[in-house]
């Protein structure tokens, strides 16, 4: 499903956009256009994890589970190979916003009863994927994830969107729909309110960004979505602050 899903966004960017056929923005229309019966049916997906939810089963004793929530970034990272020996779980679906997530929440992350959860949540908040929404929006979807989980106990860490480019034809779409000022700002919100309600902040952004503001050109393939050197800086960034984490007892 994830791999149809970037493709036929690839090749709405790559066709086209190139051909000047459509603007950034028809692109989103169409996109959303081609999702309306999933979304009528099941808008936030639960049943793309319903069932390994319900088969996962209880925390052996002594686990320290950790649950991934996010989009596609983290719907496409393969975690077996970029976290040998660890038995993380992802729970990423291809195109969602923090609504969708939040919708989606108890299910996929309190039900698993994780120590931690790792939220990756916003770029598509920002693109427009399910309508429009301002930054408070999204603001008051990440808050209220952050306060199911700490009122489970469970300890969160909230990652930075990470950056764009438009250095190649696939790239200019994710690009223009995903300005710079507004992942910054988003940035330095979710910087500032971890800070002030005791969760950890994780800054990809900073690792992966480059001179010009935009994302190191050999981090991506089509400016959005993480390729093989991308993930491998992003699961340093995250095995770091997991171990720091887990080093603590309880969630504040």
């Amino acid at each position: 499903m994830l791999k149809i899903l970037i493709a036929g966004m690839m090749m709405i960017s790559s066709g086209a956009f190139a051909q000047g056929k459509l603007t950034p923005q028809q692109e989103l229309e169409q996109w959303r256009q081609a999702r309306i019966n999933v979304y009528m049916d099941d808008f936030a997906e639960l049943r793309r994890y319903k069932k390994a939810d319900k088969q996962i089963g209880l925390p052996a004793s002594g686990e320290k589970r950790v649950v991934f929530m996010g989009d596609s970034i983290t719907d496409a990272w393969d975690f077996g190979k970029f976290f040998p020996g660890k038995n993380y779980i992802g729970r990423g679906i291809g195109g969602q916003t923090t609504t969708q997530m939040l919708a989606r929440f108890r299910q996929d992350v309190i039900n698993l009863h994780p120590a931690i959860v790792v939220i990756l949540a916003g770029t598509n908040d920002i693109a427009g994927n399910t309508g429009y929404m301002d930054a408070g929006d999204t603001q008051a979807n990440i808050q209220s994830m952050t306060e199911l989980a700490k009122a489970h106990g469970i300890r969160v860490i909230l990652c930075s969107v990470t950056p764009v480019n438009d250095y190649s034809e696939r790239g200019k779409s994710a690009s223009a729909m995903r300005p710079e000022e507004k992942i910054l700002a988003l940035n330095e919100w979710l910087k500032s309110y971890c800070k002030q309600e005791g969760c950890v902040y994780l800054d990809y952004f900073s690792a992966m960004v480059d001179e010009n503001g935009k994302m190191k050109a050999g981090l991506v393939n089509d400016g959005l979505h993480p390729n093989a050197e991308g993930y491998k800086i992003m699961a340093a960034l995250a095995q770091n602050t997991l171990d720091a984490v887990l080093k603590q007892k309880t969630a504040k």
